[in-house]
C-alpha cells in the first residue's frame, strides 16, 4: 500500500540528477552530460515520487509536440518496490500524456506489465559492446563534425526516423560538451549522422542514422576513432536492422541485453532500415 505521505511532483533540474544516478546504479549507463539534453526536451515531463522528504521513485513522460510522448526513467528505489509507489507514479505520468501515441524502451522482463497498460511490442533493441580499436586519423572526405548551420538539414533528416520534431532536445544532445557528433555530407545533402559521448562506463553511441550500410559503417568507424583506443563502446541497435548487427558483429562487439520498443497506439512509420543506433533508451 502506498503511504498517505507519498506525493508525486514534477522534477526540478537537480531532481533529474538524482534519477540519473539511480539509472546508473541500475546499470543503464547514462551519458555523463545527458541531463541538460533530457530536461531541454520537455521540462514538464519528469516526475519524482516523494515519501515525506525522501525521493523514492521517478518517471519521465516527455512530450514531443501534441501527438507523441515517450516514457522512461521508471525507477523505484529497491527497498520501496512492491508497495504501489511505482504504479502510482506510472498512472500519474501516463495521464499527463493525454491521448498521444506513447513509446517506451522497457526491459523485456516488464513487457507483460506494459501490455496491461495498453502497450504492444513493435521490435526489440539489443545493446552491443566492444572496445574501440581504431586509431585517430583524418576523416573521410564526406564526414565532418556537425555544425549549428547544419541543423535545418539535420532536423529534416531526423524526421524520417523519429515521429515528431525534437529540435530542443537535439540541439542540446549533439552539442554536449564532451560529445562528438559527425555527419555524412555529399553534394546531394546529408545522408547520415551519429554521436558518441562519454557515459558512466566507457562511451555510448546514439543516434546512428544512415541511408546505407556503407555510410553507417564509415560513421561508426569515424566516431570510434575519435575516442581513446581500448575504451568500451556501448551501442543500442534495433534487431530488425540486420545490417547494423552485422557491422557490430564484424567489429567484434557482443550483445549484452535486450529492451522492448513498445507503443500505446499505432506504431509510427519510421525508416527502420536507416536506424542503426537508438538515440536514447530514456527519450527515444
Amino acid at each position: 500500500m502506498t503511504s498517505a505521505r507519498y506525493a508525486i511532483r514534477p522534477m526540478t533540474r537537480s531532481d533529474l540528477d538524482v534519477a540519473i544516478a539511480w539509472a546508473a546504479a541500475e546499470g543503464w549507463n547514462p551519458g555523463l552530460d545527458d541531463a541538460d539534453s533530457f530536461y531541454a526536451a520537455d521540462p514538464t515531463g519528469f516526475w519524482m515520487g516523494w515519501l515525506g522528504d525522501q525521493p523514492i521513485a521517478s518517471l519521465s513522460t516527455v512530450k514531443y509536440g501534441d501527438r507523441f510522448g515517450f516514457v522512461g526513467f521508471y525507477i523505484v528505489v529497491p527497498q520501496y518496490r512492491g508497495q504501489g509507489y511505482g504504479w502510482a507514479i506510472w498512472q500519474a505520468g501516463l495521464a499527463s500524456l493525454g491521448d498521444r501515441l506513447i513509446g517506451l524502451d522497457g526491459v523485456v522482463a516488464q513487457q507483460d506489465n506494459y501490455q496491461r497498460s495498453g502497450f504492444q511490442l513493435a521490435y526489440r533493441n539489443q545493446r552491443y559492446s566492444g572496445p574501440s580499436n581504431t586509431l585517430e586519423s583524418a576523416l573521410p572526405a564526406a564526414i565532418r563534425p556537425v555544425e549549428p548551420t547544419d541543423f535545418p538539414a539535420l532536423l529534416t533528416y531526423d524526421r524520417q526516423l523519429f515521429p515528431e520534431d525534437r529540435r530542443p532536445f537535439l540541439e542540446k544532445w549533439l552539442t554536449q560538451p564532451r560529445a562528438i557528433a559527425l555527419g555524412y555530407f555529399t553534394p546531394q545533402g546529408l545522408q547520415g549522422y551519429g554521436q558518441i559521448r562519454p557515459s558512466h562506463t566507457g562511451y555510448r553511441i546514439g543516434p546512428l542514422f544512415a541511408d546505407h550500410p556503407e555510410i553507417a559503417e564509415q560513421l561508426f568507424a569515424a566516431l570510434q576513432s575519435r575516442i581513446p583506443i581500448g575504451q568500451s563502446i556501448f551501442w543500442d541497435i534495433p534487431t530488425v536492422n540486420t545490417a547494423a548487427i552485422a557491422i557490430a558483429t564484424a567489429q567484434g562487439f557482443t550483445p549484452m541485453f535486450d529492451t522492448a520498443r513498445m507503443y500505446r497506439g499505432t506504431a509510427p512509420a519510421v525508416s527502420l532500415d536507416c536506424l542503426y543506433g537508438v538515440t536514447s533508451l530514456e527519450l527515444g
